[in-house]
């Protein structure tokens, strides 16, 4: 076999890796995992006031470089991560609507954060992944991400405490997407902000005048042209910024770790010797996109998810999405949609992401058997959530570490320091 395999044509059943559809099928299930990573890919660049266009953008051209890196092999799909958001909101302060003016230097943080990503899976490449199951176990990843989760919770809350209107519509949002979540079949089910996010679009257009609220301007979407250049954006190298970034790199390792393993799984096959290029492709698309105005990429399990239930696996899907992702990034229009979007639909879909984000703690957890009987356990977890729910910024020769990366700190140390008695 050369760099790349040799796809099989594959009609029926479960379609592996190295096997393919016919080309106008492969177009459609590529499609299909733009449309179920929408909701994220483009969520997360909106609450960080980043430009969605840009951001989905650079998600196809990460889709694409991580099919290259990783030989053709290992099917995924990089959209923006949420585990971004708080870090660049505390290094940017940003207000929670609108624009990003100061997204140069969190674009700066997320390349610094790429760059440590991709040394990691450089490392990892050349001795394997023991060293990080052991930095990094579940205990320790489930309390930073738990800490990550709580710790946007401000965020949210102020997105949807501007009115009594403001605040009964994003709990509608909430409802929405737990019900389509719940109670949807098929795709449906596999695209709950997405669909739940309309329908609160769609009550917002037709109630917001009779409670004070402004109306939605549809003139932007008719004005906005179908085809244009992305507004790229060229990044700042700020100390501070970059310091309160650079962890993350830590929660994206688990993440994709967790990810490939998991496609493992599925595919009964193990793409163990694929793990370092993973991590090294995930790190040089980050800094790729962040050099651009894009927002942090990462593996997701809305794609995973997708793949479970279609039984579709062949890496060509990818990039079938990863060439629809580009050529949304060209639309100004779509740009012009994703900006009409009121700040109280997005407050309710940020109650439910953020949530979950904190609830993804407990499903590492009991996935992994974690003890909370043993001290160890129940002490790293305790004091990380405390320092992430109240963002306990500490000061380290002249910089400020925000409350995610003292907390993602904290549990790692904490947890080796408590585990150094024998059994």
């Amino acid at each position: 076999m050369g760099y790349f395999p040799n796809w099989t044509l594959k009609t029926s059943g479960a379609v592996m890796p190295d096997e393919r559809l016919p080309t106008g099928q492969t177009i459609i299930a590529g499609l299909q995992h733009v449309v179920a990573m929408f909701g994220a890919t483009v969520l997360a660049p909106v609450l960080m006031g980043f430009d969605p266009n840009v951001a989905i953008f650079f998600s196809g051209v990460a889709t694409l470089l991580f099919f290259v890196i990783t030989r053709g092999q290992l099917p995924s799909y990089l959209g923006s991560s949420f585990a971004f958001i708080g870090v660049v909101i505390a290094a940017t302060g940003y207000a929670g609507s609108g624009p990003n003016p100061n997204i140069a230097v969190a674009l700066g943080g997320i390349i610094a954060c790429g760059a440590a990503y991709a040394l990691i899976g450089l490392i990892v490449q050349a001795v394997g992944t023991n060293w990080i199951e052991k930095l990094l176990p579940p205990v320790v990843t489930g309390a930073v991400v738990a800490a990550i989760g709580l710790n946007l919770t401000a965020v949210a809350i102020g997105m949807i405490s501007a009115s009594a209107y403001t605040k009964w519509l994003a709990l509608f949002t909430v409802a929405a997407v737990a019900l389509v979540a719940v109670y949807g079949t098929g795709l449906a089910q596999r695209l709950p902000v997405l669909i739940g996010g309309l329908a609160a679009y769609a009550l917002y257009a037709v109630s917001a005048t009779s409670f004070g609220a402004p109306p939605i301007d549809f003139g932007k979407i008719a004005a906005a042209p179908w085809f244009g250049l992305p507004h790229f954006v060229a990044p700042v190298f700020d100390a501070r910024a970059m310091t309160l970034i650079v962890p993350v790199a830590i929660i994206l390792v688990a993440e994709n770790l967790g990810h490939i393993k998991g496609i493992a799984v599925m595919t009964g096959r193990t793409f163990d010797h694929l793990i370092g290029r993973g991590f090294f492709a995930d790190g040089l698309s980050t800094m790729i996109a962040g050099s651009g105005g894009g927002t942090g990429v990462t593996t997701y399990a809305e794609n995973m998810g997708v793949m479970a239930v279609t039984r579709v696996y062949s890496t060509l899907v990818f990039v079938a999405a990863g060439i629809i992702a580009l050529i949304l990034g060209f639309s100004p229009k779509f740009g012009a949609v994703i900006g009409t979007i009121p700040v109280a639909v997005l407050g309710g879909l940020a109650v439910v992401v953020f949530g979950l984000i904190a609830a993804t703690a407990g499903r590492i957890w009991v996935e992994n058997k974690v003890d909370f009987s043993e001290p160890k356990n129940l002490i790293t977890v305790a004091v990380a959530l405390i320092l992430g729910a109240g963002d306990l910024k500490l000061p380290i020769f002249g910089y400020e570490l925000g409350g995610i990366g003292t907390a993602t700190f904290g549990a790692i140390l904490l947890y080796h320091l408590l585990n150094r008695r024998a059994a």
